[in-house]
């Protein structure tokens, strides 16, 4: 009877064995499967642009600028361009050559590497909340325009913006009470306005857009000889959190 016991249980570990491997085996078929599947859609998706995007030479303000509306209209219209990433990777160990430098807020939904299109090296971005034109602003704006040698800055405001808005409202606390001081003089003029609401925010962030322009070019000489060489242009612009739409402010 011992015998006999010892042979059932012998014989019941075996059969768990076997299914494991078995579970094991259809576990690992099943990824391979969907990850051969995912594959096929990446290949059919329609809202990739088709073939590697090769991003023309770029060395004037008025090419750069094309270049960022062309990506912005990818962008909206969702029709992503493809990147070699690895290849791309390689040729960025030796030194970083971006086309356009760009300040732009923290804000999550703004992130000018996705809403302008393009790939790893291609800009040099200064994100900070409120996109004011502080010391370390400026000096990362330098060593943008200067060191790197990009012949665009873009000052890209955007609707919505929480910083604007708490300076509109007032009541910030702590050391975002440092932010408000400096989009203040906007709020200034803009309260003149007679609009109130979600529009006065809107034209308040347009005029902090241009209102850091000026604090650049007076605060940042380096700066300000570039474009009066004719080296470098900035322009300030305005991203729609609800269309994707990045446009001029006039």
């Amino acid at each position: 009877m011992r015998r006999i016991y010892q042979f059932f249980v012998i014989s019941a570990l075996v059969s768990v064995v076997l299914i494991g491997a078995g579970c094991v085996e259809s576990s690992e078929r099943y990824k391979a499967e969907n990850y051969v599947g995912a594959l096929s859609n990446a290949d059919s998706d329609t809202s990739i642009v088709e073939g590697v995007y090769e991003r023309p030479q770029i060395t004037t303000p008025d090419e750069a600028w094309a270049e960022l509306m062309r990506g912005n209209r990818r962008f909206v219209e969702g029709k992503r361009s493809v990147r070699d990433f690895p290849t791309r990777r390689g040729e960025l160990v030796s030194g970083q050559h971006p086309f356009a430098t760009v300040i732009t807020c923290s804000d999550s939904r703004v992130v000018p590497e996705i809403l302008f299109d393009q790939g790893l090296g291609d800009l040099f971005v200064i994100r900070e909340a409120g996109y004011v034109a502080d010391p370390i602003t400026l000096g990362s704006v330098e060593y943008g325009v200067h060191h790197l040698h990009t012949p665009l800055l873009v000052v890209l405001g955007h609707s919505k913006c929480g910083a604007v808005t708490a300076a509109v409202e007032g009541g910030a606390e702590g050391n975002i009470e440092h932010i408000m001081d400096m989009i203040e003089p906007a709020v200034e003029t803009t309260s003149e306005s007679g609009v109130t609401g979600p529009e006065l925010v809107e034209i308040t962030v347009n005029a902090h857009v241009k209102n850091t322009i000026k604090e650049i070019l007076e605060k940042s000489p380096v700066t300000k000889e570039l474009v009066e060489k004719g080296e470098l242009q900035i322009i300030g612009a305005k991203y729609y959190i609800d269309t994707g739409e990045v446009k001029v402010i006039e």
